[in-house]
Formats: C-alpha cells, structure tokens, sequence
C-alpha cells in the first residue's frame, strides 16, 4: 500500500514544527536538555515517524540518554501532537540521533586534505625557475 507522498511531506513538517516547540516547552526529563529536530520522515501508511535529533550546541550530551529520555516521553509527545496537529492517528514516534552533518563535515575536512596535499605535490614537482636568458642585440 502506497501512500499520499504530498501529505506524508505535509504531516512530516507538521510534526517536525510541534515536536520543535513541545521538546522546548513541555519535556522536563534532565537526559533530554536542548534538542535540536532536524529532520522527520513518515511511513507511508503514517503508522511511523523517524524523528532525526541533535543536541543543541553542547558536545558533552551523553546521546544515548538523550534518546532514551525522548524514548521515554514518546507517549506524552504523540498524546500532545494528537491534540495540537488534530489528526485521528498520530505516528507512532522513533528518535534517533542525526549523523549526516557529522559525515558532511567529516566528508568536508577529508577534501580539504585531499585539496592541499595536490597543491603541496604540485608546488613540489615544479621545476625551479631559471633566470630568463637575456640576449644580446645581433650587430648587424
């Protein structure tokens, strides 16, 4: 069974806009701290939703009780998201944690190596510049 693609995107940008103002208003677990929602794909048949998550400019979250705490507040999430989005059946919500922009940037430092060990390898195999010879003015 194939679903709507329109209102998949339409109830995954929903949820990602809910979940952004629920998570920094209605969630007191400590694990969860500041989280930011970058990302929300649906299952077709709306039973799911893979919400993506990162913690918001603090390095030192220990991740995996970060989930756990979003794991833990799922139920509360979807009841709030059944009354705020008004929809019969809400997705069943899955957190995990987001490691596309650490492969970009990682995927970005590896090319900017790349770039310059060419530019140090070209720089080393130029021959050394001589000296323009000069030529004297045939007498004629």
């Amino acid at each position: 069974m194939t679903g709507n693609p329109a209102r998949q995107a339409r109830v995954a940008s929903q949820i990602q806009r809910a979940l952004v103002a629920l998570l920094r208003r209605g969630v007191k677990d400590p694990r969860v701290g500041n989280v930011t929602v970058t990302a929300v794909t649906v299952a077709a048949d709306l039973s799911s939703a893979t919400v993506y998550v990162l913690p918001f400019a603090d390095r030192g979250t220990d991740a995996p009780a970060m989930l756990a705490g979003l794991d833990s507040a799922a139920g509360y999430l979807r009841g709030q998201l059944s009354r705020e989005l008004k929809l019969r059946h809400v997705p069943r919500l899955q957190f995990q944690l987001d490691e596309q922009l650490e492969r970009a940037h990682k995927l970005t430092s590896l090319i900017d190596h790349a770039v310059a060990d060419d530019a140090a390898r070209a720089r080393d195999q130029q021959p050394e510049e001589q000296e323009p010879v000069t030529r004297r003015p045939s007498e004629e």
